[in-house]
């Protein structure tokens, strides 16, 4: 704001100066002086109101209305800039504490750089004699690489490819440990394994002997069961040939009775469909004159609604003519902006019928 701008009066009150007014804003009520000089001047004006008789005295009521609005925006400018100010010194703010942070954390890492390399190098160097160890374990539960192996792989593996020396560095002696406790379990798992194994066999003989004879009553029992079989067909042929020419006779019997049956349902069947299309007809021909009934009564009643709106319209508008008449305007003006009006011909004026 410039310095002409902050010392700009407004007839009624003097702005504050931009240096002042957060102070006047801040202040609790801070504008009542401002609002108390507004409100005296009003109370001057309104004590020897000028006359609305004349232009001079409409004008002056004007522009002490346009006094106080300049008064109001004059002010309100004046806040509007402030927040404006305050909104752009928080940004400028963080702006360089974002600064300060990043350069020390940049500095912070550069200052770590060394002790974290050898971290990573500590954390890989204790991570593989770990994965070593691990693996000493996944051989004595049978697998390598996650995936199961038999056990004489397993035993290579641990006899030959695992060799704990000093290169095992503090995780030698746990590496010895490990690896004892693998040959011990692959061993005592490998026993069982065997023995498991001749279980098997075992079984496997016993269910063979099993099976032999099995099936050697298997066969006896198919050879009396087809016997037994062929005499039951034999008794069930007969009784079929019986039971076929009783059958015979009850479908010609059922047949006859169904034909008649069939027959009288036929009958039947065309009596409801003519009494039915009979029925329709009667039906359409109602309805028929049900619909030019209706359509007459509607065209009526239309007929009638259109001679009683035209009538409340011709009312409406016979009393509005009087009116303007009755006002002084001449009869011929006064048709003339009637029908105008009713045609919609003339913006924001309407007759309300």
């Amino acid at each position: 704001m410039t310095a002409v701008a902050e010392k700009e009066s407004t007839e009624l009150v003097t702005v504050p100066s931009k240096e002042t007014a957060l102070e006047v804003f801040k202040a609790d009520k801070g504008l009542d002086p401002y609002l108390a000089a507004i409100r005296e001047e009003l109370d001057a004006f309104l004590a020897e109101p000028p006359t609305l008789d004349t232009a001079k005295g409409r004008q002056a009521y004007a522009s002490m209305a346009h006094k106080i609005a300049r008064s109001k925006t004059a002010i309100d400018n004046i806040g509007k800039e402030l927040v404006a100010d305050l909104k752009q010194l928080p940004k400028a703010i963080d702006a360089e504490r974002k600064r300060w942070r990043d350069q020390l954390d940049a500095w912070r890492d550069e200052a770590r750089g060394p002790l974290n390399k050898w971290e990573a190098a500590e954390e890989a160097r204790k991570a593989n004699h770990e994965a070593g160890i691990q693996h000493i374990k996944d051989c004595a539960m049978g697998l390598i690489g996650g995936e199961p192996q038999p056990y004489a792989l397993l035993f290579r593996e641990l006899e030959e490819k695992v060799v704990v020396d000093e290169s095992w560095e503090e995780y030698e002696a746990e590496a010895h440990r490990a690896k004892a406790d693998a040959m011990a379990s692959l061993k005592a798992a490998f026993a069982e394994h065997q023995k498991r194994e001749a279980e098997q066999a075992e079984l496997e003989r016993l269910r063979q002997e099993q099976a032999v004879r099995e099936q050697k009553e298997r066969e006896e029992r198919i050879a009396r069961e087809a016997e037994e079989r062929a005499r039951r067909e034999a008794e069930a042929a007969a009784q079929a040939e019986r039971d076929a020419v009783a059958r015979r006779e009850a479908e010609a019997k059922a047949a006859a009775e169904r034909r008649e049956r069939e027959h009288q349902e036929a009958i039947e069947r065309q009596r409801r469909e003519a009494e039915a299309e009979r029925q329709r007809i009667e039906d359409e021909h109602r309805r028929r004159e049900e619909q030019r009934l209706a359509e007459e009564r509607r065209q009526q009643e239309e007929l009638a609604r259109r001679q009683a709106d035209k009538e409340h319209r011709a009312r409406i508008n016979r009393a509005a003519l009087e009116a303007m008449i009755d006002g002084g305007m001449p009869e011929d003006c006064a048709k003339t902006a009637i029908t105008l009006i009713a045609k919609g011909q003339i913006p924001s004026i309407t007759i309300n019928y």
